[in-house]
C-alpha cells in the first residue's frame, strides 16, 4: 500500500502498533500512524512516540497524560476527542452535553484538537448519530471528523466526514 502512495494507517492497540511499525516509520517519514483504539493512561508514553493521531481521547486524565507526554517528546500529536453520541454505558467517550468544556480544557492543555470522532449503537441507523456529531463539532468551530466504519461509511462521509475507519473491508475480520 505505501508503495502505491497510502500513508495514512490506523491501529487499534498500541503495543501491535509498536510492533508492525516502529522500522516502518523509521524508514518512511511520510507514514502518518492513527490509533483508533481506546488509549489507558499507562500506554501514553507508548502512543505519543509511535502515533501521529489518537482518535480516542475521551477524560480529562487522559488528556493531561497526552499533554505531558507531548512535551517530553517534543511532539504535537494530532487528537480527535470521542463522543459517545449513542449513551452506551458499554462504550468508551464522552457524553455529548460535556463535549465542549472538555473540549476548553484540552485545549488549556495546548492539545491540538481536530475534530471529534463518534462509534454509533451497533444496529441502529448510523446517519443520524453521524448528524447530531456533525453539528457539535461545527458548534467548536472544528473542521475533521472520524466517523464511519466499514459498514457505514458511506453515510459517514455524506456528514462530513474527513476520516473513515475502513480496516475490515481491505484487510478482513480481525480474528
Amino acid at each position: 500500500m505505501i508503495d502505491n502512495g497510502h500513508f495514512d494507517f490506523g491501529e487499534n492497540k498500541v503495543q501491535e502498533a509498536i510492533e508492525k511499525w516502529s522500522k516502518i516509520k523509521n524508514e518512511n517519514g511520510s507514514i502518518k500512524l492513527h490509533l483508533v483504539g481506546k488509549l489507558q493512561t499507562n500506554k501514553v508514553k507508548y502512543a505519543v512516540k509511535i502515533f501521529d493521531y489518537i482518535h480516542s481521547v475521551d477524560n480529562e486524565k487522559l488528556a493531561s497524560k497526552i499533554a505531558e507526554e507531548q512535551i517530553k517528546n517534543n511532539k504535537n500529536i494530532k487528537i480527535f476527542i470521542q463522543v459517545n453520541v449513542g449513551n452506551e454505558i458499554q462504550k468508551s467517550g464522552i457524553s455529548k452535553n460535556k463535549v465542549s468544556d472538555f473540549y476548553t480544557y484540552c485545549l488549556k492543555l495546548k492539545l491540538d484538537i481536530q475534530g471529534l470522532m463518534c462509534i454509533p449503537p451497533e444496529g441502529q441507523n448510523s446517519d443520524r448519530f453521524f448528524k447530531d456529531l456533525k453539528i457539535i463539532n461545527e458548534s467548536l468551530g472544528l473542521k475533521k471528523l472520524s466517523m464511519g466504519m466499514s459498514s457505514d461509511y458511506i453515510s459517514a462521509i455524506q456528514n462530513s466526514s474527513t476520516h473513515v475507519r475502513i480496516g475490515s473491508n481491505i484487510f478482513g475480520k480481525r480474528v
